[in-house]
């Protein structure tokens, strides 16, 4: 039995689901501060019943150190300060647990689940207000010497340009949800403090100064996924939020650079693809943590 437990900075789910990653039941509670947090992932893991041997599969923001199963202090989870979250779990419970940072989790829930079903090289980005990302290199999630494979978000793209991930004119500050909307803050007269989403509703109804800052968020993309694609030359990249809500403003821009920068042949043989799990993806990347730990890839 696998119990799957996604930890998002406002909200967290824990799930049952099957050897095969079919989920069976979940619930959902909004997040609290560490011991109230802790304390409802406990009862909802008792209300679900496991066996005397579950495997966990746990999905959290970063900085995490996954092998030893402890959340160092994310962003979005103030207080959680090196927690043993695998360890309190199992002591608890029982069974055998792994934890793995939201991005590569993505991208093992997109790859056995969703849009990179069948693929042996993939490449997923979060693409929502960061930009993480998660390497599928011949059939298998790599990881790094240090844990850290995939965080494209540090690219610097140029030397100016809006903040992101502690870079001026970083991929994440060009291209997430939080970058677009600082180009739009910068672009679009008395609009304070506008979301990507807001952006792109104003760009639904045609506003032109929306359009050009999606247009410009765009290009970049397009720029950086050229080098991902000159590097890894992966059969897809998988693009998550913005995209699967935006694309339709970022595609132009983005492909024209794509055949400006991206090497022919290496570009032919990727797809570039919507994610397909949608408001799904947190459970779902935490069942997929315990499936391709236990070898079981969908």
């Amino acid at each position: 039995m696998i119990i799957a437990v996604d930890i998002g900075g406002t909200k967290c789910q824990v799930a049952r689901a099957e050897d095969s990653g079919k989920i069976q039941e979940s619930v959902r509670f909004a997040t609290m501060d560490l011991a109230g947090t802790l304390a409802a992932i406990d009862e909802a893991v008792t209300s679900l019943s496991p066996d005397a041997s579950p495997v966990f599969g746990i999905s959290c923001g970063g900085p995490l150190d996954s092998a030893r199963g402890i959340v160092q202090s994310p962003p979005n989870l103030p207080g959680w300060d090196n927690v043993p979250i695998v360890e309190h779990l199992v002591s608890r419970f029982g069974g055998t647990g792994y934890l793995m940072n939201d991005a590569n989790a993505g991208a093992l829930a997109e790859w056995q689940f969703g849009a990179g079903r069948g693929v042996q090289s993939m490449v997923f980005l979060t693409h929502g207000t960061g930009m993480g990302s998660g390497l599928i290199l011949d059939g298998r999630l790599y990881e790094g010497a240090s844990g850290d494979a995939g965080e494209v978000g540090h690219i610097r793209l140029a030397e100016a340009g809006p903040i992101g991930y502690g870079k001026n004119g970083s991929f994440e500050g060009f291209c997430s949800g939080a970058g677009i909307g600082r180009l739009a803050e910068e672009r679009i007269p008395g609009f304070p403090h506008p979301t990507a989403k807001q952006v792109a509703e104003l760009a639904e109804q045609g506003n032109p100064q929306a359009l050009a800052v999606l247009a410009e968020s765009g290009k970049w993309l397009g720029r950086a996924l050229a080098i991902l694609i000159d590097i890894i030359n992966p059969e897809v990249i998988v693009l998550g939020s913005v995209y699967t809500r935006s694309g339709k403003f970022l595609e132009e821009t983005m492909r024209a650079e794509l055949a400006r920068e991206a090497l022919p042949s290496a570009l032919r043989a990727c797809r570039i693809l919507p994610a397909q799990l949608g408001e799904q993806t947190g459970i779902v990347a935490a069942v997929a943590v315990a499936t391709y730990r236990m070898g079981r890839r969908g």
